[in-house]
């Protein structure tokens, strides 16, 4: 057990490191985007592909643009970038936040699993923070207003590999969720996915390749 805590422990401060690197080059990104919509004379406004989400909202008849509250212009996409960076700078802060709780849950989880009850009020507590945190974070990445241009390379990227994960934890959660109090087996598999799936889809976005 100890052995386990100090690996996670590690593994999370190595994801915390390298994403110093990643959110340096994720700000010149957006000053690129950002300096080139303000020089170009004909902008495009959106992207050629987005995610369903960010169509529902930010397309060019989404939400937002069927009710006036953010017209389709060159000045309030300009605001949206900036909304865009905030929004995905605390998708990351969640992200590792919700990674410590995963790795706090494993532990007390174990220790509950294995018939230490004292922990069980504390071991629900952070589950919940957990929950809300994961849940929040994936909220903020999938209505970001998008970016000026799509990034989306062809072939197997970081970024594909990042989405076909986030298809295990997604559910994974929910399901840790569902069976937390039905059947322990199966909560303690699906918490296990999630975690697994988690850390491998973090360190996906944060490596480029």
């Amino acid at each position: 057990m100890k052995l386990l805590r100090t690996k996670h422990i590690i593994l999370f401060f190595v994801l915390i490191s390298v994403s110093n690197l990643t959110y340096s080059q994720n700000n010149q990104d957006f000053f690129e985007e950002f300096e080139s919509l303000i020089n170009d004379e004909k902008p495009s406004l959106l992207p050629e592909k987005m995610i369903f989400t960010q169509k529902i909202l930010w397309g060019n008849k989404g939400l937002l643009r069927k009710t006036g509250i953010s017209n389709l212009t060159l000045e309030n996409r300009e605001k949206e970038l900036i909304i865009r960076e905030k929004m995905l700078n605390a998708h990351q802060i969640l992200g590792y936040i919700t990674f410590a709780g995963m790795i706090a849950q494993g532990i007390l989880g174990g220790k509950v699993y294995n018939g230490d009850y004292s922990y069980y009020d504390t071991h629900k507590t952070i589950g919940k923070i957990v929950t809300a945190t994961y849940f929040t974070g994936a909220g903020l990445s999938l209505f970001a207003p998008p970016p000026l241009v799509s990034r989306e390379k062809e072939g197997i990227n970081n970024i594909k590999i990042h989405k076909i994960l986030a298809n295990i934890h997604v559910p994974a959660m929910i399901m840790t969720n569902v069976l937390s109090d039905e059947d322990k087996k199966a909560h303690r598999a699906s918490a296990y996915t999630a975690f697994a799936s988690y850390s491998f889809a973090m360190l996906s976005i944060i490596l480029d390749f």
